[in-house]
């Protein structure tokens, strides 16, 4: 399966571990999708699959869910995807000019 895609985003907090989202188009189908992502700690991830904007069939969403459960190589792109624009909240010590 092909895929487009449209946006990604990643952040990571201590408290909350690692929130992410892609936003996909795959080539068998007319819809957009968003796969939102969750990590504590980065190795294990859960998921959750839904419209972007406007609802499709639910064959096509059954057929995309079943894509990401059965291709590892598939989820772990969606996550490398997002993991690459991943943001760090800034920390207050390096906002500290050194020495003090």
């Amino acid at each position: 399966m092909q895929i487009t895609v449209l946006n990604a985003s990643m952040m990571y907090s201590e408290d909350n571990g690692y929130i992410g989202k892609v936003e996909f188009k795959a080539t068998e189908g007319t819809t957009a999708y968003e796969v939102a992502l969750f990590s504590k700690k980065g190795k294990e991830w859960m998921y959750s699959l839904n419209f972007t904007k406007e609802s499709g069939s639910e064959e096509e969403i059954t057929f995309i869910e079943e894509k990401l459960e059965e291709d590892d190589d598939l989820f772990d792109f969606l996550i490398e995807t997002a993991l690459s624009r991943l943001e760090r909240p800034e920390s207050a010590d390096e906002d500290k000019p050194d020495g003090e």
